[in-house]
């Protein structure tokens, strides 16, 4: 029987910096990431951002001051994350976090382009 959730990376650590906007993330191996509320929030892996197939994905706007409330456990395999704006559907595997560590600077530059594009701000 194969588990539907088996994760290729796995956090060794994860500490949220309040003040900062930051979660930190440690992996097993040996990577470490810090990806701050914003992009976090913006690039949620909810269906209110991602939507439900191809093209569906929403851009969010005005969170440049978003931070992170709450962080619960979802089972061994991801972390649920609450933000001040009252976001709180998206369920964030340890592969999704390590993906937006990789890719963060590529993620934050397109959406920057986005907002830029759509002619909207980080500012609320």
């Amino acid at each position: 029987m194969s588990d539907g959730f088996a994760q290729k990376h796995k956090p060794t650590e994860i500490r949220l910096k309040r003040e900062e906007k930051i979660l930190e993330v440690d992996f097993d191996d040996g990577s470490s990431f810090s990806l701050n509320a914003e992009l976090l929030r913006v690039e949620s892996p909810s269906a209110e951002v991602q939507g439900h197939g191809p093209g569906q994905k929403t851009l969010i706007a005005g969170r440049r001051h978003v931070g992170i409330m709450e962080i619960t456990p979802v089972g061994n395999y991801a972390i649920a994350i609450k933000f001040d704006d009252m976001h709180d559907s998206g369920i964030y595997s340890w592969d999704t976090l390590y993906e937006y560590g990789v890719h963060a600077d590529e993620m934050w530059r397109d959406y920057l382009d986005a907002l830029e594009r759509e002619g909207l701000s980080r500012d609320p």
